[in-house]
C-alpha cells in the first residue's frame, strides 16, 4: 500500500483500538495488534502526520493517540461494511415489535429494543401527521347529544375526540356525516385536511351543515400536530454507565430533556429512508450534544419517510455495530407500518 493508504490504515487501527479499550493507542500496540507490515518507526511517522492533519491527538505527554472528531468522521465515511445482526438480535427485535398492538406500542418497543442492542440512548419520532394521510374517519353516537370523532391515519395513529352537542341528533344523520367525511378526507394528506374541513359546512347537505359547523373546530384539533407526543426515549440509564466517555454528562442529560432538540436531530434524517446518518461531536449544532455522536435513520413504508429513529451515545462508540442496528430497527418499524 502507498503512504496515504497506510496512514488511513493506521487511523483505522487507532479508532478501533480506542473504541475497544478506551485507552490512548501507541505505535507498539498497532504493530502488535494489526498486521501492517511496517516498523514501529514508520507507524510513529504516520501518527505524526495524522496528528498534523488534525485526525488524532495526544491527550498526555508520552501517551498514545486518540481520534479527533475529524478522525472519527473519516473512519465512519470509509466503513465498507456494517456488523450484521446476529440471529439472537433479529429475534429480539421481532419479539419486541411483534408484541405491539398499536402505534404507541410499536414505537415504545422499538426504542427499548434499540437501547438494549446498542447500550446507548434510543429515540424515535412519532410519524409526522403532516406526512400522513387519512385512512378513515369514524363517527360514534355515544348518546343522543354526545358524539365521538375518530381519526385513523395510514401510519396507524388514532386521534379521538368527544363532542358535546347542543341538542340531540339522529343516528341516520351521524351515518351520513361519516360517509361525507370519508368521501372528502380519505387518502388526503393531513397537511391538506384543514382547507377541506373549512369548506365542509358549505359542501354538505343543508340538514348537516349545522352539525358539521359544530364539529369543524374539533376536526381541526384532531388534525394538527401534538409536539409533546412526538418523541419516545429509552436507555437514559446507559449514559450513567458510560459517564467516563463524556467530559461532562450534565449538558447531555439536559439536552435529552428538551424534546425540541431531539426532534430537530431526527427531522434532519426523516426526509428519507434507507440511509443512516452519523453526526459526530461538533457536527451536532446543539452545544450540549457536542461531546456525543448521533446515529439516525428514517423509517416509513415504501421508501416514504414518516419519522426518524436514532441512537445517542459517546463519540467512542462502535459505529459499525450501531449503524447496522439503527438501520434494522428503522426497517422493522417501516415494515410494520406498511402492514398496518
Amino acid at each position: 500500500m502507498n503512504v496515504e493508504e497506510r496512514k488511513l490504515e493506521v487511523l483505522r487501527a487507532i479508532v478501533e483500538d480506542f473504541i475497544a479499550t478506551n485507552e490512548p493507542v501507541g505505535s507498539k500496540a498497532i504493530v502488535d495488534r494489526h498486521n501492517l507490515g511496517v516498523s514501529p518507526a514508520t507507524i510513529r511517522n504516520d501518527m505524526a502526520a495524522l496528528e498534523d492533519e488534525g485526525l488524532i491527538h495526544q491527550p498526555h505527554t508520552s501517551a498514545g493517540r486518540v481520534p479527533t472528531d475529524a478522525g472519527y468522521r473519516i473512519f465512519v465515511d470509509r466503513l465498507t461494511s456494517l456488523k450484521p445482526l446476529s440471529a439472537a438480535e433479529r429475534r429480539a427485535i421481532e419479539k419486541f415489535l411483534d408484541t405491539a398492538v398499536d402505534l404507541d406500542g410499536v414505537l415504545q418497543n422499538a426504542v427499548r429494543a434499540l437501547a438494549q442492542l446498542t447500550r446507548n440512548v434510543a429515540v424515535v419520532q412519532y410519524p409526522s401527521l403532516s406526512r400522513s394521510r387519512v385512512r378513515h374517519m369514524e363517527t360514534v353516537l355515544l348518546s343522543p347529544s354526545r358524539l365521538m370523532l375518530v381519526l385513523i391515519t395510514d401510519t396507524g395513529r388514532v386521534e379521538q375526540r368527544v363532542v358535546e352537542l347542543p341538542g340531540p341528533v339522529e343516528p341516520d344523520d351521524v351515518a351520513e356525516l361519516r360517509t361525507t367525511l370519508n368521501a372528502k378526507l380519505r387518502d388526503k394528506r393531513l397537511a391538506e385536511a384543514p382547507a377541506i374541513v373549512s369548506e365542509l359546512p358549505a359542501a354538505v347537505p343543508g340538514h348537516l351543515s349545522g352539525l358539521v359547523g359544530i364539529l369543524s373546530a374539533v376536526l381541526l384539533e384532531a388534525l394538527v400536530e401534538h409536539p409533546s407526543e412526538r418523541v419516545v426515549l429509552a436507555g437514559s440509564a446507559n449514559l450513567t454507565e458510560r459517564s467516563l466517555d463524556f467530559p461532562a454528562i450534565r449538558p447531555v442529560l439536559e439536552a435529552l430533556e428538551e424534546q425540541v432538540v431531539l426532534l430537530r436531530l431526527l427531522d434532519q434524517q426523516s426526509s428519507t429512508t434507507g440511509q443512516v446518518l452519523v453526526r459526530i461531536g461538533g457536527e451536532n449544532s446543539y452545544e450540549g450534544l457536542q461531546t456525543t455522536s448521533v446515529v439516525s435513520a428514517g423509517y416509513g413504508p415504501s421508501g416514504m419517510s414518516l419519522g426518524g429513529v436514532g441512537v445517542l451515545g459517546p463519540r467512542r462508540m462502535d459505529y459499525a455495530h450501531t449503524m447496522a442496528r439503527v438501520a434494522a430497527v428503522a426497517r422493522y418499524v417501516g415494515d410494520l407500518l406498511a402492514e398496518g
